[in-house]
Protein backbone atom coordinates (compact mmCIF):
# COMPACT_ATOMS: atom_id res chain seq x y z
CA UNK A 1 0.00 0.00 0.00
CA UNK A 2 1.52 3.10 -0.55
CA UNK A 3 -0.24 5.24 2.52
CA UNK A 4 0.40 5.53 6.33
CA UNK A 5 -3.35 6.66 7.41
CA UNK A 6 -4.99 5.66 10.41
CA UNK A 7 -8.65 4.43 10.97
CA UNK A 8 -8.56 2.78 7.58
CA UNK A 9 -10.36 -0.62 7.94
CA UNK A 10 -8.21 -4.26 8.32
CA UNK A 11 -8.70 -5.69 4.90
CA UNK A 12 -7.75 -9.43 4.55
CA UNK A 13 -4.79 -10.54 2.85
CA UNK A 14 -4.37 -12.82 0.16
CA UNK A 15 -4.94 -15.22 -0.57
CA UNK A 16 -8.19 -14.50 0.95
CA UNK A 17 -11.50 -16.78 1.59
CA UNK A 18 -13.66 -13.69 1.90
CA UNK A 19 -13.41 -10.11 1.29
CA UNK A 20 -12.95 -10.87 -2.24
CA UNK A 21 -13.11 -9.24 -5.87
CA UNK A 22 -13.81 -11.17 -8.90
CA UNK A 23 -13.36 -9.41 -11.96
CA UNK A 24 -15.72 -10.14 -15.32
CA UNK A 25 -13.35 -10.47 -17.99
CA UNK A 26 -15.58 -10.06 -21.11
CA UNK A 27 -12.32 -10.66 -23.66
CA UNK A 28 -8.89 -9.11 -22.22
CA UNK A 29 -5.71 -9.69 -24.39
CA UNK A 30 -2.62 -10.99 -23.51
CA UNK A 31 -1.13 -7.58 -23.17
CA UNK A 32 -4.70 -6.17 -21.10
CA UNK A 33 -4.02 -9.10 -18.42
CA UNK A 34 -0.21 -7.75 -18.09
CA UNK A 35 -1.47 -4.61 -17.32
CA UNK A 36 -4.22 -5.15 -14.70
CA UNK A 37 -1.67 -7.50 -12.68
CA UNK A 38 0.57 -4.90 -12.88
CA UNK A 39 -1.39 -2.06 -11.93
CA UNK A 40 -4.11 -3.72 -9.82
CA UNK A 41 -3.20 -7.05 -9.25
CA UNK A 42 -2.92 -7.16 -5.38
CA UNK A 43 -6.78 -6.14 -5.67
CA UNK A 44 -7.97 -8.97 -7.52
CA UNK A 45 -8.56 -12.74 -6.12
CA UNK A 46 -10.69 -14.02 -8.81
CA UNK A 47 -10.81 -13.69 -12.51
CA UNK A 48 -14.14 -15.19 -14.13
CA UNK A 49 -13.78 -15.74 -18.26
CA UNK A 50 -17.36 -14.68 -18.79
CA UNK A 51 -20.29 -16.71 -20.59
CA UNK A 52 -18.75 -18.36 -24.06
CA UNK A 53 -15.51 -15.83 -24.43
CA UNK A 54 -12.69 -18.43 -23.35
CA UNK A 55 -13.54 -20.29 -27.18
CA UNK A 56 -12.89 -17.32 -28.66
CA UNK A 57 -10.13 -15.37 -27.31
CA UNK A 58 -6.93 -15.07 -28.76
CA UNK A 59 -3.63 -16.57 -26.18
CA UNK A 60 -5.69 -17.85 -23.88
CA UNK A 61 -3.40 -20.09 -22.16
CA UNK A 62 -0.82 -17.70 -21.78
CA UNK A 63 -3.49 -15.13 -20.52
CA UNK A 64 -4.59 -17.83 -17.77
CA UNK A 65 -0.90 -18.18 -17.00
CA UNK A 66 -0.60 -14.76 -16.55
CA UNK A 67 -3.16 -14.28 -13.93
CA UNK A 68 -2.09 -18.03 -12.41
CA UNK A 69 1.35 -16.72 -12.13
CA UNK A 70 0.14 -13.96 -9.95
CA UNK A 71 -1.56 -16.07 -7.77
CA UNK A 72 -4.94 -15.27 -9.04
CA UNK A 73 -7.49 -18.40 -9.95
CA UNK A 74 -9.47 -18.36 -13.07
CA UNK A 75 -12.80 -20.12 -13.77
CA UNK A 76 -14.98 -20.15 -16.75
CA UNK A 77 -18.38 -18.41 -16.43
CA UNK A 78 -21.25 -21.10 -15.79
CA UNK A 79 -22.79 -20.09 -19.01
CA UNK A 80 -19.86 -22.35 -20.61
CA UNK A 81 -20.92 -25.40 -17.99
CA UNK A 82 -24.33 -24.90 -19.36
CA UNK A 83 -23.27 -25.21 -22.66
CA UNK A 84 -21.33 -28.66 -22.48
CA UNK A 85 -23.81 -30.12 -20.95
CA UNK A 86 -27.17 -29.14 -22.81
CA UNK A 87 -24.97 -30.68 -25.69
CA UNK A 88 -24.41 -33.89 -23.12
CA UNK A 89 -20.43 -33.08 -23.53
CA UNK A 90 -19.62 -33.33 -20.04
CA UNK A 91 -16.87 -35.04 -20.25
CA UNK A 92 -15.72 -32.71 -22.82
CA UNK A 93 -15.73 -29.67 -19.87
CA UNK A 94 -13.91 -32.25 -17.53
CA UNK A 95 -11.31 -32.44 -20.61
CA UNK A 96 -11.93 -28.22 -20.65
CA UNK A 97 -10.67 -27.79 -17.31
CA UNK A 98 -7.67 -30.18 -17.18
CA UNK A 99 -6.33 -28.61 -20.38
CA UNK A 100 -6.10 -25.22 -19.16
CA UNK A 101 -5.92 -26.59 -14.98
CA UNK A 102 -8.54 -24.42 -14.04
CA UNK A 103 -9.17 -25.59 -10.72
CA UNK A 104 -12.15 -23.50 -9.81
CA UNK A 105 -15.60 -24.35 -11.38
CA UNK A 106 -18.57 -21.97 -11.60
CA UNK A 107 -21.92 -24.27 -11.82
CA UNK A 108 -25.20 -22.40 -12.90
CA UNK A 109 -28.49 -23.06 -14.53
CA UNK A 110 -29.42 -19.50 -15.84
CA UNK A 111 -30.12 -20.75 -19.86
CA UNK A 112 -31.20 -24.58 -19.62
CA UNK A 113 -33.63 -26.37 -17.29
CA UNK A 114 -32.25 -28.76 -15.01
CA UNK A 115 -33.30 -30.20 -11.84
CA UNK A 116 -31.56 -28.87 -8.63
CA UNK A 117 -31.47 -32.26 -7.56
CA UNK A 118 -28.83 -33.08 -10.59
CA UNK A 119 -27.03 -29.66 -10.47
CA UNK A 120 -26.27 -30.46 -6.73
CA UNK A 121 -25.22 -34.18 -8.71
CA UNK A 122 -22.91 -31.71 -10.90
CA UNK A 123 -21.52 -30.18 -7.76
CA UNK A 124 -20.94 -33.10 -5.82
CA UNK A 125 -18.91 -34.35 -9.05
CA UNK A 126 -16.73 -31.05 -9.78
CA UNK A 127 -15.88 -30.68 -5.89
CA UNK A 128 -13.44 -33.31 -6.14
CA UNK A 129 -12.09 -31.45 -8.90
CA UNK A 130 -11.76 -27.82 -7.22
CA UNK A 131 -13.27 -25.37 -5.81
CA UNK A 132 -16.72 -25.10 -6.88
CA UNK A 133 -18.93 -21.95 -6.87
CA UNK A 134 -22.48 -22.29 -7.85
CA UNK A 135 -24.86 -19.55 -8.74
CA UNK A 136 -28.20 -18.79 -7.30
CA UNK A 137 -30.92 -16.46 -8.90
CA UNK A 138 -30.69 -16.53 -12.97
CA UNK A 139 -33.97 -17.73 -12.59
CA UNK A 140 -35.41 -14.45 -11.04
CA UNK A 141 -34.90 -12.92 -14.93
CA UNK A 142 -38.23 -13.44 -15.24
CA UNK A 143 -39.98 -11.20 -13.51
CA UNK A 144 -43.28 -13.20 -13.47
CA UNK A 145 -41.56 -15.54 -11.34
CA UNK A 146 -39.58 -14.01 -8.71
CA UNK A 147 -38.01 -16.77 -6.53
CA UNK A 148 -38.84 -15.95 -2.78
CA UNK A 149 -36.46 -15.29 0.04
CA UNK A 150 -36.82 -18.79 1.61
CA UNK A 151 -36.31 -20.64 -1.83
CA UNK A 152 -32.77 -18.52 -2.08
CA UNK A 153 -32.04 -19.53 1.08
CA UNK A 154 -33.14 -23.41 0.73
CA UNK A 155 -31.29 -23.34 -2.58
CA UNK A 156 -28.09 -22.18 -1.02
CA UNK A 157 -28.33 -24.34 1.86
CA UNK A 158 -28.32 -27.73 -0.56
CA UNK A 159 -25.78 -26.53 -2.91
CA UNK A 160 -23.32 -25.85 0.32
CA UNK A 161 -23.96 -29.15 1.42
CA UNK A 162 -23.64 -30.73 -1.85
CA UNK A 163 -20.03 -29.14 -1.63
CA UNK A 164 -20.01 -25.31 -3.05
CA UNK A 165 -17.80 -23.25 -2.05
CA UNK A 166 -19.10 -20.17 -2.93
CA UNK A 167 -22.75 -19.18 -3.78
CA UNK A 168 -22.91 -17.02 -6.61
CA UNK A 169 -25.41 -14.48 -5.80
CA UNK A 170 -26.80 -14.27 -9.15
CA UNK A 171 -26.86 -10.18 -11.06
CA UNK A 172 -25.58 -10.44 -13.97
CA UNK A 173 -23.58 -8.06 -16.04
CA UNK A 174 -26.28 -5.51 -15.99
CA UNK A 175 -27.24 -5.74 -12.48
CA UNK A 176 -30.62 -5.49 -13.18
CA UNK A 177 -31.62 -9.14 -12.33
CA UNK A 178 -31.44 -11.62 -9.07
CA UNK A 179 -30.41 -9.84 -6.37
CA UNK A 180 -31.21 -6.28 -8.11
CA UNK A 181 -34.97 -5.03 -9.68
CA UNK A 182 -34.81 -3.83 -13.20
CA UNK A 183 -33.52 -0.53 -12.42
CA UNK A 184 -30.57 -1.86 -10.37
CA UNK A 185 -31.62 -1.25 -6.65
CA UNK A 186 -30.92 -4.07 -4.49
CA UNK A 187 -33.34 -6.23 -2.70
CA UNK A 188 -32.63 -5.43 0.27
CA UNK A 189 -35.40 -7.59 2.15
CA UNK A 190 -34.19 -10.53 0.34
CA UNK A 191 -30.15 -9.39 0.94
CA UNK A 192 -31.14 -9.40 4.44
CA UNK A 193 -33.29 -12.18 4.81
CA UNK A 194 -30.47 -14.62 2.84
CA UNK A 195 -28.06 -13.10 5.55
CA UNK A 196 -29.88 -14.46 8.49
CA UNK A 197 -29.12 -18.35 7.63
CA UNK A 198 -26.04 -18.45 5.17
CA UNK A 199 -22.83 -16.49 6.28
CA UNK A 200 -21.74 -13.68 4.22
CA UNK A 201 -18.21 -15.02 3.53
CA UNK A 202 -19.88 -18.18 1.76
CA UNK A 203 -21.66 -15.51 -0.86
CA UNK A 204 -20.42 -13.62 -3.36
CA UNK A 205 -22.53 -10.82 -4.63
CA UNK A 206 -22.30 -10.01 -8.00
CA UNK A 207 -22.66 -6.21 -7.95
CA UNK A 208 -21.10 -4.71 -11.43
CA UNK A 209 -22.92 -0.91 -10.64
CA UNK A 210 -21.34 1.06 -8.04
CA UNK A 211 -24.06 1.94 -5.81
CA UNK A 212 -24.33 -2.01 -5.52
CA UNK A 213 -21.17 -1.84 -4.22
CA UNK A 214 -21.66 0.51 -2.05
CA UNK A 215 -24.50 -1.41 -0.05
CA UNK A 216 -23.14 -4.50 0.33
CA UNK A 217 -19.76 -2.24 2.08
CA UNK A 218 -21.96 -0.38 4.19
CA UNK A 219 -23.76 -3.68 4.91
CA UNK A 220 -21.44 -5.88 5.45
CA UNK A 221 -18.09 -4.04 5.63
CA UNK A 222 -14.94 -3.78 3.73
CA UNK A 223 -14.62 -7.25 3.39
CA UNK A 224 -17.54 -8.10 1.43
CA UNK A 225 -16.87 -10.75 -1.51
CA UNK A 226 -18.05 -8.85 -4.52
CA UNK A 227 -18.15 -9.81 -8.31
CA UNK A 228 -18.60 -8.79 -11.66
CA UNK A 229 -16.14 -6.16 -11.52
CA UNK A 230 -14.86 -4.35 -14.47
CA UNK A 231 -11.76 -4.72 -14.90
CA UNK A 232 -10.88 -1.15 -15.38
CA UNK A 233 -13.05 -0.46 -12.02
CA UNK A 234 -11.05 -2.69 -9.27
CA UNK A 235 -8.21 -0.04 -8.13
CA UNK A 236 -11.87 2.48 -7.43
CA UNK A 237 -13.52 -0.65 -5.74
CA UNK A 238 -10.75 -1.16 -3.40
CA UNK A 239 -10.57 2.45 -2.74
CA UNK A 240 -14.12 2.57 -2.02
CA UNK A 241 -13.44 -0.30 0.19
CA UNK A 242 -11.35 1.49 2.68
CA UNK A 243 -12.81 4.75 2.69
CA UNK A 244 -11.14 6.40 0.34
CA UNK A 245 -13.70 7.57 -1.99
CA UNK A 246 -16.54 10.00 -1.50
CA UNK A 247 -19.21 7.32 -0.98
CA UNK A 248 -17.35 5.66 1.79
CA UNK A 249 -15.24 8.49 2.96
CA UNK A 250 -16.92 8.78 6.79
CA UNK A 251 -18.32 5.10 6.22
CA UNK A 252 -15.06 3.14 8.38
CA UNK A 253 -13.73 6.45 10.09
CA UNK A 254 -14.14 7.20 14.04
CA UNK A 255 -16.53 10.34 14.72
Amino acid sequence: MNYHLTQIPQRTTRPRTYGLTMINDKGLSVMEARNLVSGAGPHVDLVKLAFGTPLLSGGLQEKIRIFQDAGIPVYFGGLLFEAYVVRNQFDDFLGLLKEYNISYIEISDGSIDIPHAEKCRYIEKLARYGTVLSEVGSKDKDREHVTPPYQWIKLMQAELGAGAEYIVAEARETGTVGLYRNSGEVREGLVQEILTKIPAEKILWEAPQKDQQLYFLTLIGANANLGNISPTEVIALEAMRIGLRGDTFDLFRDK
